[in-house]
């Protein structure tokens, strides 16, 4: 309390720590780092391993399996899930909550390494890649040209992200969409016959050539000098001159059973920009870097780059990051101006001079608040600047209650510094328990478990950071100025605002209030009834998790039949260029053939080589909350009527990584078996009303060419050689690039079942046998995809919702067909999608409630020190629910993650107004009033702050909820709707709850009021 005397009689001391407090939060806000998103180190990774050529059975026996079964091994696994196509198998492990991301990336990395030595040798790529959101790029450029040769557009490229890696704060650099250059050694396997030149011998030959080895040091007198031997290869000449064999007594060249030259591999991924052939350099940031900061020095970069541009080949620049931060901070920002406009009309009552005081408590929490969070690493994003929006409707709150009572003592003839100490002094008990209540309903947000708490954490982390600086903002700089701003003397009733509100009061709420006291029982039933009606309400509201992410970019994924071509699956994203660029606004289309998008979304991680894929992300002028969905629904017809595969349309969302909305996971050991089930349900899905985009992996089979007869390790390696290649040495060109060599069968174009007629392979002799005269062809059906979770063999069954349409309904109608299936015995179906993922994100929240609920009554105890008082404000906590319930009916909004945050919240900001009511009563029954008295009094007197400050909290929030947003609008309705149902009923039902159990007074309070006036003479406390 002396801290208070302090602070109000030193002023200059006083104003230098308010200007140091402006400067200090100035400081933090020009340097926090700013991003879209908040950035989570996840701990879970993604092993891609490469094995072109391999069909899934091949790939899953030799590479998938036998990883997934060291990867098992590891401590704190919470599930493997794997992904196995054509040549690929993608394994992702996630490990429990609480684990360490870097140290379990050793782990993975370790296993991985060891095991490298027992896989195929043909591996293309075994990498291990962190799901970290500071992968995700924050530009994204497109060198495009329709003329220019794609060695051209390679260098430069190559150009380009030299210029970008250079840029302070860049992390990491990609190139996307050019074919690999490559020298290529077309064999002649008829004149390697001719010549008894054995196919191992070319091989080993070009790879012991081509390798550099270091020959050591030699010293010179006082010199030191490195001894080169031959190097790797640096020119052409030197491959077509590398002797591979002898015939007879003449030494056989290479350039004798081969033809040499550059050229570039089988293209496995098209790039295009607006329908031109492009080259993508995409570029991520550092982490604890500001996006504000990185993008105009890259933008310089590329301006400077851009200019060296030859004729015909342009710079383009599709994705831009920080124009997504710039428009969610300035759209928050501009809410953030109209709340406090609103805070400010609901401060009138005080008086101009007394808003203008209250006001201060904005600027200087939110400084506070900005520094701290600073501290702490977290970042300024969408999710902290809702958490500020929440926070700018509460953190006045104590500064209101301060100024007000300080008002009414001023009222009641104290001079300003002694009605500043005095007033701040009587109510700080109650403020510590009010904010204590308040802050412990954001603390458990700050521990909720996995991806979704990560996800979430900087929402709590800013609101508790700023409430935090408010309470030091409310009771250090706030008496000192009111004790120099407020007014010496004013009306005994105050200004116009404050007495018409006041008479309000008098009219309406005071009569009714009497009439509840006289029926207490009856209006208990009531208040339970109307809880009962809001929770009957919660099936037709409906569960959802994380909604759409509402921002200008969207995805459209093409998935072609299994054995389709990438010419066919480019004709299919052309289709879709035409279509979107069609539309006067779209501004930029990036079409990848092939492969997935670089990454730019960070719950979108690319999708590998498939050459069935191709992935169209586009960017809209303007996201119309209103009308660009509807876009959407209408490009999905269009795209529906394709006669070939499945075009997507898919919109960017919020949280964590999700499959699909609705999804089935089917578990059992035979692939035909699971491939039955998954046609069935595939059939059952898709003719539920409201689904849509319904996907079987196993829908289709695929094609495949088998070599029949002689099984022999050589005819692999040889088939191997004529369709797909086999890496054998490396050359640097003069650019200071290392580009692979390989060998393979002399073709035109693409590789064809006729080409295999013309292989030959070695025999025990040494000569080489057509390999038509040891086998056969035969074509064969194949699964064209094998799933794994946690290491058995599975199936899943996805479907997009349609708009309009509630997610939790249409799976619960899936689920509930599933109920009457009788599978196979060891076969199982469990539920994935977005009901797997709730369950983990909700399964937080339990314990969230129970830490909020008991920290909240801890500080009644502390504050009351009676089990009654806390029941009494504990008692508001279901009226709050009331409102939130009937909000999101009304608004269409379901019962979403950030809606649940709401109800948390409300928990605290509901038991602080209570509680301040609950205080006041006994404070009037110490000074001598009888119970009805004290209860009526408080009511009326405690009405006109608790208004003051409810309105406020629903000024700051109205903005939100207006926004339109399906992230943060649903938050913001539920608080307001509960702040609304808890300001009309709780200040009937706590009094009378109060009234049936009133609750004993402390004797230490007791004996401090024994010197108070009576209640006819007393100041009213608040």
């Amino acid at each position: 309390m002396k801290l208070i005397d302090y602070f109000v009689k030193n002023a200059q001391l006083t104003i230098v720590l308010l200007i140091a407090l402006l400067a200090a939060g100035a400081q933090a806000f020009m340097t926090i780092p700013r991003a879209e998103d908040p950035l989570i180190d996840f701990p879970g990774f993604t092993v891609v391993a490469v094995y072109p050529g391999a069909g899934p059975n091949d790939v899953e026996q030799l590479i998938a399996t036998p990883i997934e079964k060291r990867l098992k091994e590891l401590t704190n696994v919470k599930s493997i899930k794997t992904q196995i196509t054509d040549g690929l198998a993608v394994i992702f492990i996630e490990f429990n909550t609480g684990s360490v991301p870097r140290e379990k990336k050793d782990d993975v990395l370790r296993e991985v390494n060891q095991l490298r030595s027992t896989l195929p040798q043909e591996l293309a790529l075994l990498d291990v890649i962190s799901n970290n959101t500071g992968d995700v790029n924050i530009l994204q450029y497109a060198l495009e040209s329709p003329t220019a040769p794609y060695a051209t557009l390679d260098a430069r490229s190559r150009a380009l992200k030299d210029r970008l890696a250079a840029v302070p704060g860049i992390r990491k650099v990609e190139r996307v969409g050019a074919p690999l250059r490559e020298v290529q050694v077309s064999l002649d396997l008829g004149r390697l016959s001719a010549l008894h030149v054995p196919l191992p011998a070319v091989l080993g030959a070009l790879g012991s050539e081509s390798a550099n080895v270091p020959g050591g040091t030699v010293n010179i007198s006082t010199r030191q000098f490195v001894v080169k031997t031959s190097g790797s290869f640096t020119s052409l000449d030197q491959v077509r001159n590398t002797v591979v064999g002898a015939s007879g007594s003449a030494v056989v060249h290479l350039r004798d059973v081969a033809t040499v030259q550059w050229g570039y591999a089988d293209a496995t991924h098209i790039a295009r920009h607006n329908g031109e052939r492009a080259v993508f350099i995409a570029a991520s940031m550092q982490d604890g870097a500001n996006i504000s900061d990185v993008q105009p020095m890259a933008e310089a970069a590329a301006r400077d780059f851009e200019a060296e541009l030859p004729a015909g080949i342009t710079l383009a620049r599709p994705f831009d990051q920080s124009a997504n931060v710039q428009n969610r901070l300035g759209r928050l920002v501009e809410d953030f101006g109209i709340a406090i406009a609103l805070v400010l009309i609901t401060l009138l009552p005080l008086g101009l001079r007394a808003a203008g005081v209250v006001m201060v408590s904005i600027p200087l929490s939110l400084a506070v608040g900005t520094v701290l969070l600073h501290s702490f690493g977290f970042t300024l994003n969408q999710l902290t600047i809702v958490g500020f929006v929440i926070a700018l409707g509460l953190l006045v709150d104590d500064s209101i209650v301060v100024v007000e009572n300080i008002a009414r003592f001023l009222r009641r003839g104290m001079s300003r510094t002694e009605a500043a100490i005095t007033a701040t002094r009587q109510i700080t008990p109650a403020i510590l328990g009010a904010t204590g209540t308040l802050i412990f309903a954001f603390v458990p947000l700050m521990l909720l478990p996995g991806g979704p708490g990560d996800y979430i954490r900087s929402l709590p982390a800013a609101v508790i950071a700023t409430i935090l600086a408010s309470l030091v903002v409310s009771l250090a700089i706030i008496p000192f100025l009111a004790s120099v701003v407020m007014p010496r003397t004013s009306d005994e009733h105050g200004n116009a605002v404050l007495r018409w509100l006041q008479h309000v009061i008098e009219v309406s709420y005071t009569p009714v209030l009497h009439r509840a006291l006289a029926h207490p029982r009856r209006t208990l039933v009531s208040a339970a009834a109307l809880f009962a009606g809001a929770i009957a309400l919660v099936p037709l509201i409906g569960f959802s998790l994380f909604p759409k992410a509402g921002i200008p970019q969207f995805r459209v994924t093409i998935a072609m039949p299994n054995d389709a071509t990438l010419a066919q699956t480019d004709s299919a994203a052309r289709f879709v260029e035409r279509t979107l660029m069609a539309r006067s606004s779209m501004e930029h289309v990036m079409t990848n053939v092939g492969h997935g998008n670089p990454f730019v979304y960070y719950n979108v991680p690319p999708v590998n080589d498939q050459a069935n894929f191709a992935e169209v992300v586009a960017k809209v002028k303007v996201f119309d909350p209103a009308h660009t969905p509807q876009m959407f629904d209408t490009l999905r017809t269009i795209f529906d009527a394709y006669p070939e595969g499945r075009i997507a349309v898919r919109e960017y969302e919020n949280g964590p990584p999700l499959e699909a909305p609705i999804a089935i996971r089917f578990i059992g050991a035979n692939l035909d078996t699971l491939r039955t089930i998954a046609a069935r349900f595939e059939r059952v899905l898709s003719a539920i009303p409201g689904t849509r985009d319904v996907d079987n992996p196993l829908g289709s089979s695929k094609t495949n060419v088998r070599v029949l007869g002689v099984q022999v390790v050589d005819i692999d390696k040889v088939v191997r050689l004529g369709l797909a290649g086999v890496p054998a040495g490396r050359i640097q060109d003069t650019d200071g690039e290392a580009y692979d060599v390989t060998a393979r069968l002399a073709r035109i174009g693409r590789a064809t079942p006729a080409a295999l007629q013309q292989l030959y392979v070695p025999s025990q002799s040494g000569a080489q046998v057509p390999l038509a005269q040891v086998s056969s062809l035969a074509l064969e059906r194949t699964l064209p995809r094998i799933q794994h979770f946690d290491t058995e063999r599975s199936i899943t069954v996805t479907s997009q919702v349609r708009t309009g349409f509630n997610t939790d309904r249409l799976t619960r109608i899936a689920m509930d067909s599933l109920q009457t299936w009788n599978l196979p015995s060891g076969y199982r179906w469990v539920a994935a999608g977005e009901i797997e993922s709730r369950q983990e994100s909700f399964g937080g929240f339990g314990g969230a409630i129970l830490i909020a609920t008991f920290g909240i009554l801890t500080v009644l105890i502390l504050e009351f020190k009676t089990f009654k008082s806390m029941l009494i404000v504990a008692s508001v906590i279901p009226l709050g629910v009331i409102g939130g319930m009937v909000g999101l009916f009304v608004s269409g909004y379901t019962l979403s993650f950030t809606a649940m945050i709401g109800f948390v919240a409300l928990i605290g900001i509901e038991i602080k107004n209570s509680l301040l009511l609950v205080d006041y009563t006994n404070q009037l029954r110490e000074a001598g009033a009888d119970l009805d008295h004290a209860i009526e009094e408080a009511g009326r007197v405690r009405f006109l702050p608790i208004v003051l400050t409810t309105a406020t909290a629903i000024g700051g929030l109205l903005p939100l909820a207006l926004q339109g947003s399906s992230l943060y609008s649903p938050l913001a309705i539920v608080i307001i709707g509960g702040l609304i149902s808890s300001l009309l009923l709780s200040r009937l039902v706590t009094p009378v709850l109060y009234k049936l159990l009133p609750p004993g007074l402390s004797s230490e309070r007791s004996v401090a009021m024994e010197s108070r006036p009576t209640v006819q003479g007393a100041i009213p406390a608040t």
